[in-house]
């Protein structure tokens, strides 16, 4: 059993037990970049977080800060209780291609409407994700795409034994 007793935030840090149920929309003015196969795919301070309860953030990137020659829409589609409609992405640099990594919200539900023309990605699948200039980590697991970083504290939903958080 995965232990989920909630970690006290230090100075400056957020707890995602601390982060509301349905999840919520969040500007941020974060200097955000993304790097795949040695380019900077997306580069904004202007992104979006989505925060829930028990998950680290995920950014959205707005399309454009977003290098979209390299996206490809793929026939994937998913849903979101919260956000709607999911689109996904392949990127394709050079001679490295990551399938169904980006997604967006084509049609997002009302509460998300900042997010329409938004794009995230899974940051593990990348070749570094940056927050104001520090690397992330990743989410566990492979169906979430939340960005951890020193100033967001857990545990996190994602990792094996965690499903029924």
């Amino acid at each position: 059993m995965v232990n989920r007793s909630r970690i006290e935030p230090g100075p400056g840090q957020e707890s995602v037990w601390d982060y509301p149920r349905p999840a919520i929309l969040d500007d941020s003015t974060q200097h955000i970049r993304v790097v795949f196969n040695g380019v900077a795919i997306a580069d904004t301070h202007r992104a979006k977080r989505v925060l829930e309860t028990s998950h680290p953030p995920t950014y959205y990137i707005p399309r454009e800060d977003v290098q979209m020659a390299y996206f490809t829409q793929t026939s994937r589609m998913t849903i979101c209780e919260w956000k709607g409609q999911a689109a996904y992405y392949t990127i394709t640099v050079g001679d490295r291609q990551e399938v169904d990594v980006a997604w967006s919200y084509p049609n997002p539900t009302p509460a998300f409407a900042g997010i329409q023309d938004y794009i995230a990605v899974y940051p593990g699948r990348m070749e570094a994700c940056y927050v104001d200039e520090e690397v992330v980590q990743a989410q566990p697991g492979d169906f979430y795409g939340g960005w951890i970083t020193q100033n967001i504290v857990g545990p996190f939903k994602g990792a094996a034994g965690t499903w029924g958080w």
